[in-house]
């Protein structure tokens, strides 16, 4: 990951966008604070994973909690019994 300041970033802003196509940029202000500039693609890619990982989270708690349903070989798919409770 390449680093750059804010001052930097703004006179090759041209430069940065092209490289953060390939790899992200981080920006760091002289007070600490950083900021990352990165692909659209690249975003929404961590936005789905993160929603996947929390999804998953989700489900293992619920087992661990115990609130789920042991499935039986030969039971009614999910879809057949949401029918027949209709």
């Amino acid at each position: 990951m390449k680093n750059t300041s804010p001052k930097q970033f703004r006179a090759e802003l041209k430069d940065y966008l092209d490289l953060a196509a390939k790899e992200p940029i981080r920006i760091q202000r002289r007070s600490g604070e950083n900021f990352i500039l990165l692909k659209e693609d690249a975003y929404q890619s961590l936005q789905e994973e993160l929603v996947s990982l929390q999804r998953r989270l989700l489900g293992m708690s619920q087992v661990v909690a115990g609130e789920t349903k042991e499935y039986k070989m030969g039971e009614r798919n999910r879809l057949n019994r949401i029918k027949s409770k209709a």
